[in-house]
């Protein structure tokens, strides 16, 4: 992959306030990039730069290989803004919503129409054309705020908390349509308050506070600042204190184990996080003779994650 997004040093300042400090990082080309950080952490001022609506004091931007300073009109025309705040006009039908936005950008006519209907038709309202914005749920208004974005088939997508306050269904079809917006060629970054969203569909995730880059990897890559060590749950059948006192000593001289615990039928087994340490495990259970009746792999959620490199919860 290549970066679609390059943000080498970015400074911003309000005043004697410094909101963003000497902030680095990339995005790919073709991926979703969750970026996160308490309320602020600089998140809103980061995105308000890079989507042009406010000047750097410092640094270089650059996307698609444009530089933010020279040529930032050719960027805004690769940008797609989907706003936290739903920004739609109540007295327009959704497709007037939408001509209306995709217009900004200069599509024109049949184009502008065709490009119009099939956001609408993206987003699950293909049969709401017509609608306004005020007859319509939380979820659908979400929803036509995402086609009024990407429209103009953005190579940048910006999305700023777009599952607020939706249902369950509404929510699970943004994030199954933000999946398939990265697999037909657009790079999203992604910011939520939802951990559970960003580990769903994120492939790497940047941690921002007091507008410094905390850390920025895959979920795997943050769970090894963290910690190196996971907890394997093992439901079996034990037959005599004897075959457990001999399964706990064979099991805690195995590379990588690193404590053993037995409860009833329950054995808990914290290894080191390394390739094939799993497959390692069930082969020696193998040779116990011992079966399986279930498994399960603790490692730290972003929640824990968020909350160890920065000191506080997201919110």
């Amino acid at each position: 992959m290549s970066s679609y997004v390059e943000v080498r040093n970015l400074t911003k300042k309000y005043g004697e306030l410094i909101a963003v400090d000497n902030l680095n990082f990339e995005v790919e080309k073709n991926e979703i990039f969750g970026l996160l950080g308490p309320n602020g952490a600089g998140k809103s001022t980061t995105l308000s730069v890079l989507t042009t609506l406010s000047d750097l004091n410092k640094g270089d931007i650059e996307v698609c290989g444009y530089d933010i300073r020279k040529d930032k009109m050719k960027i805004k025309q690769l940008i797609g803004m989907v706003p936290q705040d739903i920004a739609v006009y109540e007295q327009l039908s959704a497709l007037e919503n939408v001509r209306f936005f995709a217009s900004l950008y200069g599509l024109k006519g049949k184009r502008l129409t065709s490009a119009a209907k099939e956001a609408l038709e993206f987003v699950g309202l293909a049969d709401r054309q017509s609608m306004k914005p005020k007859q319509m749920s939380g979820g659908m208004r979400r929803r036509l705020n995402i086609a009024c974005g990407i429209a103009h088939d953005p190579g940048l997508i910006v999305m700023d908390e777009p599952t607020v306050g939706v249902d369950a269904q509404s929510r699970e079809h943004i994030l199954n349509s933000i999946c398939t917006l990265r697999d037909r060629g657009a790079t999203v970054i992604y910011t939520s308050h939802y951990m559970n969203e960003v580990e769903e569909i994120c492939d790497r995730i940047a941690i921002i506070d007091k507008g410094q880059m905390i850390a920025c990897g895959t979920k795997a890559e943050l769970v090894s600042l963290v910690t190196d060590v996971q907890s394997i749950y093992i439901e079996t059948k034990l037959s005599s204190d004897t075959l457990e006192l001999e399964i706990r000593k064979k099991l805690k001289v195995m590379p990588n184990v690193k404590a053993v615990a037995i409860e009833g039928n329950i054995i808990r087994i914290d290894l080191l996080i390394e390739q094939n340490s799993i497959t390692r495990i069930i082969e020696q259970f193998m040779t116990f003779g011992l079966p399986i009746m279930n498994i399960k792999s603790e490692v730290p959620n972003l929640d824990t994650m968020f909350l160890t490199l920065t000191g506080h919860e997201l919110r």
